[in-house]
């Protein structure tokens, strides 16, 4: 397989670790904001985190990897945690999804996850917004991984790039095995999105049968149009900063972006556009073209707040 083709901010750092090599669980997110808003030092204070929380030391710190990751709690710099926003939105009083419940939620975590997360993900940056193929293989990925890393400069050993995929393989696939333990048994939230799946084995240059992973890219009605448009502004917000148009093709494909995060058609793309142009009081215009459609801000173009993705589907219940 040829390699991926490399992202265009390769300057960034990227993080390989920091999860102790657990996906992350579907208890934690909201155990760790009612510990984070209770006491903002609590995940810096491992023994103590042990105790409240329930769970061993290095989940402790796979937890204060993750509450960053998903963007539910963001370090201060002083050993503490404050909650985001979209935190609070979620799991703060009279929030929207205290006990992860909403799959609208779940696909928010994961464009926080694939999208947002800074430093990026070198795992999720390689995978959901570079890599070129609807499957691979875990040797075929982990090849990659280390070609790149080498690329970077980095010196990462087999072991760290295999669980940092790993990690990333479970976060969306169920990793049970029968062989764990029931904390550890239990699959993280952003499983439930089926956004990889098994699709067949095939042999591996070693001459072993693998499991083909396949990304689920079809219509994902799932997403509603409040969601997705949300996430238009907010890529065009971090990629291009005080630009009026963006192309249909950055919209699609580009490294972070909607359609790419989501895996989402090209014509479920361009037909969300459309109507999302056609929308009274939406935040851009969409003009179709032959060549290359092009959206443009309309004059009032802000972020709109997460709530208004759960008013809509209440609206629509």
């Amino acid at each position: 397989m040829t390699e991926a083709p490399a992202a265009s901010h390769q300057v960034q750092t990227f993080r390989f670790s920091g999860h102790e090599s657990f996906a992350c669980r579907y208890a934690w997110l909201p155990k760790a904001y009612r510990a984070v808003s209770a006491n903002p030092q609590i995940l810096f204070d491992e023994d103590a985190a042990m105790v409240e929380l329930g769970i061993g030391k290095n989940m402790v710190r796979s937890l204060r990897f993750w509450v960053d990751a998903m963007g539910i709690a963001k370090p201060t710099g002083a050993r503490e945690h404050a909650p985001t926003d979209f935190g609070q939105a979620i799991f703060g009083n009279n929030g929207f999804d205290p006990y992860l419940e909403d799959p609208k939620t779940l696909w928010l975590l994961h464009w926080s996850l694939s999208s947002q997360a800074s430093p990026p993900l070198f795992a999720w940056q390689h995978m959901i917004g570079q890599w070129p193929y609807p499957e691979f293989t875990r040797s075929e990925a982990l090849a990659s991984f280390a070609r790149q890393s080498t690329k970077m400069g980095h010196k990462h050993s087999e072991v760290t790039l295999g669980q940092h995929l790993d990690v990333f393989i479970h976060t969306y696939h169920s990793g049970k095995t029968g062989k764990i333990g029931i904390e550890d048994s239990l699959d993280g939230p952003l499983v439930d999105l089926r956004l990889l799946v098994p699709s067949g084995e095939r042999k591996n240059d070693a001459g072993r049968w693998e499991t083909v992973y396949s990304f689920r890219r079809e219509q994902k009605p799932e997403i509603t149009a409040a969601m997705f448009e949300h996430c238009v502004l907010d890529f065009w917000k971090r990629y291009s900063p005080g630009e009026q148009t963006l192309t249909f093709r950055s919209v699609l494909s580009a490294p972070n972006s909607p359609g790419q995060v989501f895996k989402l058609p090209e014509e479920d793309v361009r037909v969300r556009l459309e109507e999302a142009s056609r929308r009274s009081g939406s935040a851009f215009t969409y003009q179709p073209s032959a060549v290359q459609g092009l959206l443009r801000r309309r004059e009032k173009s802000d972020l709109p707040a997460i709530s208004k993705i759960y008013r809509e589907a209440a609206l629509h219940a």
